[in-house]
């Protein structure tokens, strides 16, 4: 299990890529995650929380508007005009090259969310986001990514973001669902584990298959952190996620953004009802005593 040999896994491609978008491919490749600091102000930071705060706000107040990740944890999907920042993040260069050069030119822009653990948020069982594609068992071919930006600056208490590098590849009939590996498993994970601690600004991007964890919150406030899920052209998962935009908001898009924005362009917008719901996460961890 887990990553035998990195150059093995070297990302389709990448010796005719430019220095930079080869770098973070690499990485994708190797360790699962990679980030840029301060590729945001601390302002867009701040807009990007209080349009994640309405969006919640909304959610709540009808079914179906929230999912539960957890105790005291929930994802919403959003539409992408629900958030101002919307063209300044797909737009952002590291955005580009990193999809670009791990997904192709063609990649198509599927989800847009967000995921808020409160104060009494558990530990989250170990887990990848879904089952590992064909494409990546087979072809050790990366389809998917996910970034994500966090509206806080993140502390120890606010129970932060823990993944276990190189994991993406690990491939066993004992995952439940393809997702959940047994707790036999935990004691390397452990091991492998880097918690993270991200500012407001900063993007980091992630191959949703590297086994992670969202760990217990022992402070008082919350910790909001932006979903931005991209995939490898193909079959049209934004439909599937129910992502939509208006079309008077259609037409002040770039062009560059609407080509990668493969969704139904619609008179009014419906409101999302959350279809990615994950049910091995709704409990928290049984065992609830480390980390």
């Amino acid at each position: 299990m887990g990553l035998p040999d990195t150059a093995a896994y070297q990302p389709p491609g990448v010796d005719g890529m430019d220095s930079e978008s080869g770098a973070v491919a690499r990485l994708l490749y190797t360790d699962g995650i990679t980030a840029l600091k301060g590729a945001f102000s601390r302002e867009f930071a701040e807009r990007m929380r209080e349009d994640i705060e309405a969006a919640f706000t909304e959610a709540r107040g009808r079914t179906g508007g929230a999912v539960g990740r957890g105790p005291n944890r929930f994802y919403v999907e959003i539409h992408p005009e629900q958030l101002r920042g919307f063209v300044e993040l797909v737009e952002h260069p590291f955005v580009r090259r990193a999809a670009g050069a791990v997904l192709g030119a063609d990649y198509e822009i599927v989800e847009v969310g967000f995921d808020i653990p409160f104060a009494g948020a558990k530990n989250q069982p170990w887990h990848r986001d879904f089952p590992m594609p064909e494409e990546t068992r087979v072809e050790h071919r990366l389809t998917s990514l996910a970034f994500n930006l966090t509206a806080v600056d993140t502390e120890e208490d606010m129970g932060p973001f823990a993944i276990a590098p190189g994991t993406q590849w690990d491939d066993s009939p004992e995952f439940n669902h393809g997702m959940f590996p047994p707790k036999s498993h935990y004691p390397r994970y452990e091991q492998l584990a880097v918690r993270k601690y991200p500012k407001m600004g900063d993007i980091s991007v992630r191959s949703a298959l590297t086994i992670h964890r969202g760990t217990k919150n022992l402070s008082q406030k919350s910790r909001p952190v932006l979903v931005l899920g991209v995939d490898a052209k193909g079959p049209a998962k934004a439909v599937e996620h129910g992502l939509q935009v208006s079309r008077g908001y259609w037409e002040t898009l770039p062009q560059r953004v609407r080509d990668h924005l493969f969704c139904p362009v619609v008179d009014e917008l419906t409101p999302l009802t959350q279809k990615h719901n994950i049910e091995g996460l709704v409990m928290g961890e049984e065992d609830d005593d480390e980390g």
